[in-house]
């Protein structure tokens, strides 16, 4: 039977990678994230709703590929809540309550790359607002690219397409937003890239899986069985988000910290130390012997001075 060669360098970076994935505990905080997510998101779409009206309920309903019945049940729940329900203090304390996620964002990336970057003072609120509204932004947009790329003469090279390029640009804009301008360039470019090829398949897979688990779930267990489902779904894309950061991590790990102008400069410095201790090395050398020829000098004219005993 033959067998397959395995480069070494891929056998050597398997179990860096492994290493690395318990090190991160990917289960565990892909469940944080999942959890976060849920709490966070799914608030900030029904206050939407609630403020849209019946139009904006539809579409919401259409968005997160609800079964018949619980179509049916949102409907009924969104429509005895008014604007008012929803009133300047309330939606602030469902925005407030929804920068969690951004939090266990930004310990996830840092425990991930293990830097140090994040964003201070009064400021970081409003990055974090602003991580949560792009997410709900990104998951409406998501849904309205397909619908658009399902109306061009070619939907089946369009829509992929589409959802790579929205894939990639979101998982490099969340680090880059939550931890700032020391975020790694060459991590967040690939930990991009390859989200955005996970997601294809993730994609694929969820629109077959998706609508199925939803309808089982609903019917045997009801609305907590969507909740379930939906947690499920999200600890899937999470798990996806931090094992594209993890392989970016350890593909990056043989390069140095600082960037590339950084490191000239100190390999400059470094060379120019060494150039002026080989000039200043004969230099001293003279010196100490000059010293001890004036001190064997200073010595013979003491004994002339004795003279013999």
């Amino acid at each position: 039977m033959a067998r397959i060669a395995v480069p070494s360098s891929l056998r050597a970076a398997v179990p860096r990678i492994a290493g690395e994935l318990a090190r991160v505990q990917i289960f565990d905080r892909s469940m944080t994230l999942a959890a976060q997510a849920f709490t966070s998101i799914f608030p900030l779409l029904i206050m939407l709703g609630a403020l849209s009206g019946s139009r904006a309920r539809e579409q919401l309903s259409s968005l997160l590929r609800l079964p018949a019945n619980s179509t049916q049940l949102v409907h009924e729940a969104l429509s005895g809540s008014r604007s008012g329900a929803f009133g300047l203090l309330g939606s602030l304390i469902v925005v407030l309550s929804a920068t969690g996620l951004a939090r266990a964002l930004i310990r996830a990336y840092r425990a991930t790359w293990q830097v140090d970057g994040r964003r201070t003072g009064a400021a970081a609120t409003g990055w974090q607002i602003g991580t949560v509204l792009l997410l709900v932004l990104f998951l409406i947009g998501a849904r309205l690219l397909a619908r658009l790329a399902g109306l061009t003469p070619a939907p089946l090279v369009v829509e992929p397409a589409l959802t790579l390029l929205t894939d990639c640009a979101l998982a490099i804009l969340l680090p880059r937003i939550l931890l700032g301008p020391s975020a790694p360039r060459d991590r967040l470019l690939i930990g991009g890239v390859l989200y955005g090829f996970m997601m294809l398949g993730v994609r694929a897979a969820g629109t077959i899986y998706l609508p199925r688990a939803l309808e089982s779930s609903s019917e045997r267990y009801g609305t907590i069985g969507l909740a379930f489902t939906y947690i499920g779904w999200l600890y899937v894309l999470s798990f996806c988000l931090l094992l594209s950061a993890v392989l970016a991590g350890v593909l990056t790990a043989g390069r140095p910290p600082q960037d590339k102008g950084q490191h000239h400069l100190g390999q400059a410095g470094d060379q120019a130390a060494e150039t002026g201790e080989q000039h200043q090395r004969p230099q001293r050398q003279a010196g100490h012997e000059e010293q001890d020829s004036a001190e064997n000098h200073r010595e013979q004219a003491r004994d002339q001075q004795r003279g013999p005993a």
